[in-house]
């Protein structure tokens, strides 16, 4: 397990003014890389920090720094905004047999404040993912198959929503990240690969190969 992260020390007004800063500089913000502290606390829940306008305005920049990037999840805190808010989309075009082995569907947009998930079912599986603050990098994580989410929509309305496959991995990750988790923390670091190595050797739907050429998961489903 993770190890325990403390609290950001981050008041109402500096969060505040943090974002304005952001949404004011007139151009897209770098994403915070690994080594930052703000990916090593637990973000502050959204209680009101931002004003409508401001949160309205702060998820459509976070949605263009995803386009960009390109991702398909980006965390308030890889803008160096300790805030539980995060964005998630996944349209991207996947080759069939990928898509059908790791449970890729498509995901439309939406942003998540103060998320929280658990497991549905004991099923957990195993696939390479990569995150846009570890540059470079990639690493075969075990995660849950299916969870529920609960999480505030940016009106308010506090939801309940069941994800499975490659979903629930993206909504596990951006959620991970609001409490100071990286990828790295769960994962089988022997299989820790740079893009290149990933591109040129394990870049398989599944990780039965890695798996065994680099000797992780020995006893674990090839999934």
């Amino acid at each position: 397990m993770p190890p325990a992260t403390k609290p950001t020390d981050f008041s109402a007004a500096r969060i505040q003014e943090t974002v304005q800063q952001i949404l004011t500089a007139g151009v897209l913000p770098q994403i915070v890389q690994a080594g930052h502290p703000v990916l090593r606390h637990v973000a502050a829940p959204f209680e009101g920090q931002l004003s409508g306008a401001e949160l309205g305005q702060l998820i459509d920049l976070m949605h263009s720094v995803m386009h960009k990037a390109p991702g398909v999840g980006l965390a308030a805190p890889q803008l160096g905004i300790p805030l539980q808010l995060a964005v998630l989309e996944d349209l991207f075009e996947v080759d069939a047999d990928v898509a059908a082995v790791r449970g890729r569907e498509p995901l439309e947009f939406f942003a998540m404040l103060n998320p929280s998930y658990r497991p549905l079912g004991g099923r957990a599986v195993a696939f390479y993912e990569g995150c846009l603050s570890v540059n470079g990098l990639q690493a075969a994580v075990g995660r849950s198959e299916s969870i529920r989410l609960d999480y505030t929509t940016p009106d308010g309305t506090r939801t309940q929503r069941d994800f499975s496959g490659w979903q629930a991995r993206i909504v596990q990750h951006e959620t991970d990240h609001l409490h100071g988790i990286l990828y790295l923390d769960r994962a089988e670091l022997r299989s820790l690969s740079s893009n290149a190595e990933y591109s040129a050797r394990w870049a398989q739907p599944d990780i039965s190969l890695a798996r065994k050429e680099l000797g992780f998961l020995p006893e674990g489903p090839a999934a």
